[in-house]
């Protein structure tokens, strides 16, 4: 096959910009046209960056292109979740009993900027700014874009075209518009939205708070995350519903409202942000959405990747990670079929959607243990339990947090359907008195081995694998 294949991606997120680098690599001529202005000239944030939980599925990604060490001093190491109580009393909850499993925080902006260079430094691939795609002709392989600038319109054609254009995704509209197949399409949001915050550095460049760690404030319905950045602020999320509660984001209307809202809720995180009420009115409330959809690819000619094939809500820090992997994949295939794109985008959807199927749905999981099981004693028993089988047993034992952040070696599904019997097995010896935090852990390793393998396969009879 000739090298010389044009590949034309639409979108320079981070999985656009990190395939494009990978394409580069592998010797296509690759370009790349992008809707927003380049993020490395101007800054394009507007309140929604909030910052990435970088971890081993993600950095897999960064050592096949060959940048891990690039990418690891944009980190900042997060050990667990400090959780702060409505009085202000913390504590940390590992997210492993392992030392050396940690995620990281990162941002986003930083991170994408380094992909943009790193692809851009190969001479085959061309990235183009301030270009909005209007629709795709999948049938001939082209695309009309509009440039920001000069209003213009153009076509492209390629001889294939990936979209990692996110969301909202340009080619999946066209799929859905055309009908010119079977396409099916689910996008589901979720009755919170979000709005980002901040917490800024002391006078003298220091962090207010405990640095290494992923703050979370949980209040049953709703909750505040803050995680590090390099230069001493926290990025703050708030996650609140629409309409309902006794505070929403449609009642907080006034300065007056908001502070007295995070005076009674988030007393300590109030005392960290004087910047509150300027941040909450400047800042966009966005919505928090799940896009699942099938099939991701036309033929040979055309493939969704990323957000644009599968959008997830942020609460398994698993985003990018998720979609850092779809391109690890994706190469696997092209290793196995190159030349023969309708073969190589079949096997790849055959391969990867199972996996971003179940990242969604524990994502959604996640969404509710983090704004109200984690302060529950029951979950903290189990949590408690898992760090101790960890610590004791590491090669015998990984809870649900681990099989899906820590071991990129195995699918999100494996780790989905193995975590939820685990934590169905925990809470239920919990419940029943069967097991306690006072037990001989081996007692417990084999007890909580059994029950889980029992409730696999009850699974396994029911069909649910």
């Amino acid at each position: 096959m000739s090298k010389q294949q044009n590949i034309l991606i639409i979108g320079a997120g981070l999985c656009g910009s990190l395939l494009a680098l990978r394409l580069g690599q592998r010797g296509y001529n690759v370009t790349v046209y992008e809707m927003r202005p380049d993020l490395r000239k101007t800054d394009i944030s507007a309140g929604r960056s909030i910052n990435l939980a970088f971890s081993d599925r993600g950095n897999k990604a960064m050592k096949l292109v060959g940048i891990e060490d690039k990418v690891k001093a944009l980190c900042i190491p997060m050990n667990g979740r400090m959780i702060h109580d409505q009085e202000g009393n913390t504590f940390l909850s590992n997210y492993s009993g392992r030392d050396h499993e940690y995620i990281n925080s990162i941002s986003r902006g930083g991170l994408n900027a380094l992909l943009l260079d790193e692809a851009e430094k190969h001479d085959n691939v061309t990235i183009h700014f301030n270009k909005k795609c209007k629709s795709v002709n999948f049938e001939d392989t082209t695309a009309r874009f509009k440039d920001h600038l000069t209003k213009d319109e153009f076509v492209e054609d390629a001889d294939c075209i990936i979209a990692t254009d996110g969301a909202g995704s340009a080619l999946r509209r066209s799929y859905y518009l055309e009908r010119k197949f079977l396409f099916s399409f689910s996008q589901d949001y979720l009755t919170h939205g979000y709005k980002e915050l901040s917490i800024l550095p002391t006078r003298t460049g220091d962090y207010k708070t405990y640095k290494n760690a992923l703050h979370i404030w949980p209040r049953g319905d709703f909750m505040v995350i803050a995680l590090p950045n390099l230069d001493g602020s926290f990025t703050v999320t708030l996650f609140l519903s629409y309409d309902e509660g006794e505070y929403n984001f449609n009642n907080l209307t006034t300065p007056e409202m908001v502070t007295e809202f995070f005076q009674k809720e988030f007393p300590d995180a109030l005392e960290l942000m004087p910047n509150l009420v300027e941040d909450f009115f400047d800042n966009p409330t966005a919505p928090l959405g799940t896009v699942k959809c099938s099939p991701w690819h036309y033929k040979g000619n055309t493939l969704l990747m990323g957000d644009s094939a599968h959008a997830i809500v942020p609460f398994y820090g698993q985003g990018m990670n998720a979609s850092f992997e779809d391109v690890v994949e994706f190469d696997a295939v092209l290793d196995q079929h190159e030349g023969d794109w309708e073969t190589i985008f079949s096997a790849y959807e055959k391969t990867r959607k199972k996996d971003t199927d179940a990242i969604a749905d524990l994502a959604i999981d996640n969404f509710h243990e983090m704004k109200d099981h984690v302060g529950q004693a029951i979950f903290q028993e189990k949590r408690k339990i898992e760090m101790a089988l960890e610590r004791e047993f590491p090669d015998d034992y990984s809870s649900k947090y681990s099989l899906v952040t820590f071991n990129e070696h195995i699918g999100y599904r494996e780790a989905m359907l193995k975590g939820r019997a685990q934590d169905k097995a925990i809470l239920n010896m919990l419940a029943d008195g069967i097991i306690s935090t006072e037990d001989d852990i081996k007692d417990i390793l084999d007890k909580v081995k059994s029950a889980t393998e029992a409730i696999l396969e009850d699974d396994r009879i029911a069909g649910l694998h």
